[in-house]
């Protein structure tokens, strides 16, 4: 089987960096409708070619979007492990340039498979998502600040703050509801979650939105994605404590929530957390084992189209 050859991407705000193989000098393009045209002509005339990039949030959205309507394989890629590559590399300096050569000689070196490609219902929700979650923490530090007395303008500021906050976010719910239920599968996926005792409607668009391989991949494959796998820290004779690492936060803190609901009322999830409890386990430890398992019990739901039951396969 030949092996794929891979385009490099440094992205930033206004521009993208581009690493060609074979190529020595990084070519540079605007990060718009425009500049991303230019680079599926260049990558057409080149031959079929793998576009890899980190994934660094909105900036790539258009990127992503793009790619994925031209049917141009795209990678996405962790930050961190593109940077450990190339200190491991002895390439310590930073630059934009250095960056997307980096990129390359990292997918060179280790194939990353091709992200799948979002569809615009997919991609509206992610970012009704998002910006649901913005909201929510900037109402969460402004119920922090304290009225202080004697300042009716500063306590009156405050209310009219967290009284907007609370409107916007009503209005970010509405909209994803209405996303949701515009795309059949959006629906399909989300209706199952929330038969799951403890899942809502909003852990429920979190999970369709942030983690889309929900029911694509294997169980241990989703545990790492959503950040509940422990990670072994042995050497030699020594045996360390295993802990959770990397994964997508905001999938992770949803689940936590709602693990914590299902421990309560959940007929799977509550024996199965007493039973850790009752064998000595920390609370941290046997949450975390709970929020594996309700994870891995989603997953097996979409895998195979079944909504929850009480003793799920």
């Amino acid at each position: 089987m030949q092996q794929p050859k891979y385009v490099g991407i440094d992205v930033s705000k206004h521009h993208l960096d581009v690493a060609f193989p074979g190529v020595a000098k990084v070519w540079r393009t605007p990060n718009d409708a425009s500049g991303i045209a230019a680079l599926v002509r260049r990558v057409r005339r080149l031959g079929s070619l793998h576009v890899v990039c980190e994934a660094t949030g909105g900036y790539t959205r258009l990127l992503t979007c793009d790619l994925a309507t031209e049917t141009v394989p795209l990678s996405r890629v962790n930050p961190r492990q593109v940077r450990d590559f190339a200190r491991a590399t002895g390439r310590l300096a930073k630059t934009d340039e250095i960056d997307a050569a980096a990129i390359l000689r990292f997918a060179d070196a280790m194939q990353p498979l091709a992200s799948p490609a979002p569809s615009p219902e997919q991609v509206r929700l992610t970012d009704l998502v998002r910006r649901r979650r913005q909201l929510v923490d900037a109402a969460a530090q402004e119920k922090q600040r304290e009225p202080i007395p004697g300042q009716p303008l500063v306590t009156g500021s405050v209310e009219r703050h967290l009284a907007f906050l609370a409107k916007e976010i009503a209005a970010i719910d509405e909209a994803i509801a209405d996303a949701i239920e515009a795309d059949a599968t959006l629906a399909r996926r989300a209706a199952l979650l929330r038969t799951i005792p403890g899942v809502g409607a909003v852990t429920a668009a979190t999970l369709v939105a942030e983690l889309p391989e929900l029911g694509l991949t294997g169980n241990k494959q989703i545990a790492a994605l959503t950040g509940v796998a422990p990670m072994n820290r042995d050497s030699g004779m020594s045996r360390g404590q295993a802990h959770i690492a990397g994964g997508r936060m905001s999938a992770r803190c949803c689940l936590y929530m709602a693990t914590i609901v299902a421990i309560r009322c959940n007929s799977a999830i509550r024996p199965f957390y007493k039973r850790l409890r009752e064998q000595g386990k920390p609370p941290k430890v046997a949450i975390v084992a709970a929020m594996r398992k309700l994870i891995t019990v989603a997953n097996s739901m979409l895998t195979y189209d079944r909504p929850w039951h009480a003793d799920p396969a």
